[in-house]
């Protein structure tokens, strides 16, 4: 075997959860402050099960530059441990834990490399055709430059190993940090791109090279959902590349959503979430989970749900259900997005003005003329002076604009069967 490490990124240790812990019971409250420190000490763990040679760290350890000294105590903890079984450590940084950001003065192991502002070569083993990594940091948070440009051509010998914290391919929904695109990877040589800054795991080129993002190892909040954790790789003597998955994370989030149209009683709702809590917690691998919930659909529940208090009320049901569980599920939110019973069908026959508003709808998605005038009018928006530098590269197209029609149908049919109602 050439080598056996962990890849992870995006560590974020001590991320404070502020809001959620503040809204949570005291017990969900304590598995959020612990949690990305409990994912660390998971990665830790399976280094030393699996008697790996290394861990490599690309980038973002801390959620701060200026990161808590708990952080960073905890953090050379788990260097120390692997230093005792005899695993190195190699280190990045990133645009949260720049170099310049404060550190505390603390005694790092020698086995543990944290990577300067200028490129590397460090050899893993002794025998230095075995292996090498090459690994820079940031040396301040607002950092544009294209790192993998700057790294060159490396040694064709050694099995070669690239540890960078960047955003490939400019992933629009995450900030341009070190920008660079595959091809400024595949020309330096390197066979592994251990990559760090996207959140969602991602392989973005399976050999010649290998480039990876682990994702982070505990999701932070609702847009990070599912499993969270790092990559095992192990490199054979002929420099294939096998890698592996492994979840790290203690707390998930998660989503759930539930349709309301085929429910008459308010009972049956309830039921549905019940049931929807309990297969989240058979999904989740005996991790705790928090959960965001959408209803959805048509019907007659959702004139009780626009009663005073009745979101917060279900919530408030449900968590006294799920969350004092360990482990728990905690509904962080109850978001409601149905509507009252509707039969468009029925009503497109009609002579009235909801009739006219879904005419105009279905005009408006076959008729190419029609819809480019609405987009025109939203370019107003998109092509703002102030905007556009955000807004332009998510400009509708002609599928996208048929999508914000039937939205636009749906709210007005809503507020005008409110007036129905009334």
């Amino acid at each position: 075997m050439r080598i056996r490490f962990v890849h992870a990124a995006d560590l974020h240790l001590d991320s404070p959860f502020t809001g959620l812990r503040a809204a949570a019971p005291e017990h969900v409250a304590n598995g959020l402050y612990s949690a990305t420190f409990d994912a660390y000490e998971n990665i830790i763990n399976l280094c030393i099960s699996e008697e790996v040679d290394a861990l490599l760290v690309a980038g973002d350890v801390y959620d701060g530059a200026d990161r808590s000294l708990r952080a960073q105590l905890k953090f050379v903890e788990g260097l120390n441990k692997l230093d005792t079984q005899g695993i190195r450590s190699f280190v990045c940084h990133g645009n949260h834990d720049p170099l310049d950001g404060w550190q505390a003065r603390l005694d790092y192991p020698q086995s543990c490399r944290r990577f300067g502002t200028e490129w590397e070569a460090v050899p893993v083993f002794e025998n230095p055709n075995r292996a090498v990594i090459h690994g820079i940091s940031y040396p301040k948070r607002e950092f544009t430059e294209n790192l993998a440009r700057r790294l060159g051509r490396v040694d064709p010998g050694p099995f070669s190993i690239g540890l960078l914290h960047a955003n490939v391919s400019n992933d629009p929904n995450h900030a341009a940090y070190a920008p660079c695109s595959l091809e400024d990877l595949a020309t330096s040589g390197i066979d592994y791109w251990a990559l760090g800054h996207v959140h969602t795991r991602q392989v973005l080129s399976e050999r010649e090279p290998t480039v990876v993002y682990p994702g982070n190892p505990q999701g932070r909040h609702p847009n990070e959902t599912g499993a969270r954790g790092v990559n095992l790789v192990e490199v054979d003597d002929g420099g294939n590349v096998h890698s592996t998955f492994h979840p790290m994370a203690t707390v998930r989030w998660e989503t759930l959503q539930v349709d309301i149209a085929p429910f008459e009683t308010e009972q049956e709702l309830l039921d549905a979430l019940h049931e929807g809590m309990q297969g989240l917690l058979d999904s989740t691998d005996g991790r705790s989970a928090v959960v965001r919930v959408t209803l959805t659909g048509r019907g007659e529940l959702n004139r009780t749900l626009r009663r005073p208090n009745a979101i917060d009320d279900l919530v408030e049901e449900i968590n006294g259900e799920w969350a004092e569980r360990s482990p728990f599920v905690w509904c962080e939110r109850i978001e409601d997005a149905s509507a009252s019973p509707f039969d468009r069908e029925a009503r497109l026959k009609g002579s009235d003005f909801v009739a006219e508003v879904l005419r105009t709808a279905d005009r408006a998605k076959t008729d190419p003329e029609l819809l480019a005038r609405i987009g025109a009018g939203l370019s107003d928006l998109y092509q703002h002076h102030r905007f556009r530098r955000y807004l332009s590269m998510f400009a509708p197209n002609e599928e996208e604009l048929a999508a914000l029609v039937d939205e636009a149908e749906a709210m007005a049919v809503d507020l005008l069967a409110e007036d129905d109602d009334r």
